[in-house]
């Protein structure tokens, strides 16, 4: 069955690479415009995913992730819209020159071929893999959990009809719908036919993929993320980014888990922070400075566990760790994160830049939420991974000094900065390349 996927995939490939940016925009109109025409048949296979998933005992952050309503299904169907926007970067020459001999040499984007993307309970995955995809002239072969298995067929069956009606071959965009893992192996031996792996899930299925794959492998999307809390910073600003960046939406991998507090303002501080997270319904997990100050106030705290500080919650939990100063802060971090987003709370620059240029996460926050990274205003159209998180670091075709270059995002803000009702409020960008990583 995989070897027919990726020989239509690899054949579907090679036409979507001859497609001008007009006729991959059209593309892209059509599936959002099928997206929402078809909402009451995707609504409807997902529904019989999240109750098979609540039978199966799936925690309430899970099945938030795997749900669609209307309107998250119409953000969908937006991103795609997003995604015409974006500059279509085949065919871009990005190096050359002519030679003493007389012969001029060009360096140009081209697309992959295949793109594989394994993916767990994350509909939205499907199109946003799909749309970026056909954006970049690439074909894309689908693996989704089998919690919503039935949800991807039929987002799928929608986007193979967009581009039949384009005058596309479907299978530029195909899903493995059966559930069985041995396909999983099968498909991470496949280099025959996919030039790239992308798995967007959990840390087992990156090692797996990492171990087992004959494909050269992008990871992506863990977020064990950090918010820490300066000596300076203030109090009242400094509760609602932490409510935000813990609340607004739980189950993404852009909370945060894990909150680094002073010791010189830890005092006044933690009960206020008891306060807020008690209304928030937050259990708290005090290290063993923190719990004393912690179990005074009225939200719920245990002690945390050591691993506790490597987990991606996904829930309404939180770390919360007394650090002796910045460097403690940084150091756990390295330690613990993992290089998604990150966020300092200070009114000092010092210590601000010092987090920015020492904190090697794909997002660095200046007193703002790590929510950010997951939202249209900071990022144009949907994404795979490296919209979620810091991809591996890949070289290209022959790796030169500019192939040791990454792009990161710097947040930066004297006032708080949140998401709130998915609007944003007083965001301001500044673009920041990080220092060259000899891999």
């Amino acid at each position: 069955m995989l070897e027919k996927m990726g020989i239509a995939a690899k054949a579907a490939s090679y036409k979507l690479a001859l497609l001008s940016s007009r006729e991959k925009n059209r593309v892209l109109e059509t599936i959002a415009d099928e997206l929402e025409a078809q909402t009451e048949s995707i609504l409807s296979a997902n529904v019989q995913d999240v109750e098979q998933a609540r039978a199966n005992g799936l925690s309430d952050a899970m099945l938030d992730r795997l749900a669609l309503t209307p309107a998250r299904l119409k953000a969908i169907a937006d991103d795609v819209r997003q995604v015409c926007n974006l500059a279509d970067p085949v065919g871009q020459v990005i190096d050359g020159g002519l030679l003493d001999s007389g012969l001029r040499l060009e360096r140009r984007r081209v697309p992959l071929g295949v793109i594989g993307v394994i993916y767990e309970a994350r509909p939205n995955v499907t199109v946003d893999v799909a749309s970026l995809c056909l954006k970049t002239g690439n074909a894309a072969i689908l693996r989704g959990g089998k919690e919503t298995y039935r949800t991807n067929a039929a987002t799928v069956a929608v986007i193979q009809k967009a581009l039949e009606a384009c005058g596309l071959p479907a299978a530029a965009v195909q899903s493995i719908d059966n559930p069985d893992r041995a396909l999983v192996a099968e498909m991470l031996r496949m280099d025959k036919y996919i030039d790239m792996l992308i798995p967007r899930g959990g840390a087992g299925l990156h090692k797996l993929c990492r171990e087992q794959s004959t494909i050269p492998v992008i990871t992506g999307g863990i977020g064990v993320c950090h918010i820490y809390v300066d000596d300076t910073a203030e109090i009242a600003p400094a509760l609602k980014i932490i409510v935000n960046a813990k609340t607004q939406r739980p189950s993404t991998c852009n909370t945060v888990e894990t909150l680094l507090v002073h010791q010189d303002i830890a005092a006044r501080f933690l009960p206020a922070l008891s306060q807020q997270m008690a209304q928030s319904g937050v259990t708290l997990h005090g290290d063993e400075m923190a719990l004393a100050t912690l179990k005074a106030g009225p939200a719920n705290v245990v002690a945390v566990k050591a691993e506790e500080y490597d987990d991606e919650f996904l829930s309404l939990d939180l770390n919360v760790k007394i650090v002796t100063s910045l460097d403690d802060a940084i150091a756990h971090i390295r330690e613990h994160g993992t290089q998604h987003s990150d966020a300092i709370l200070t009114r000092t620059l010092r210590n601000a830049d010092r987090f920015v240029n020492e904190v090697d996460s794909s997002a660095v926050y200046v007193n703002a939420s790590t929510r950010f990274y997951r939202w249209r205003p900071v990022w144009t159209g949907c994404g795979s991974g490296g919209k979620y998180a810091k991809t591996a670091r890949a070289w290209s075709n022959g790796a030169g000094s500019t192939d040791y270059i990454q792009m990161g995002w710097l947040r930066r803000r004297h006032d708080p900065c949140v998401i709130e009702n998915g609007r944003f409020h007083n965001s301001t960008l500044i673009f920041k390349a990080i220092k060259a990583s000899p891999c």
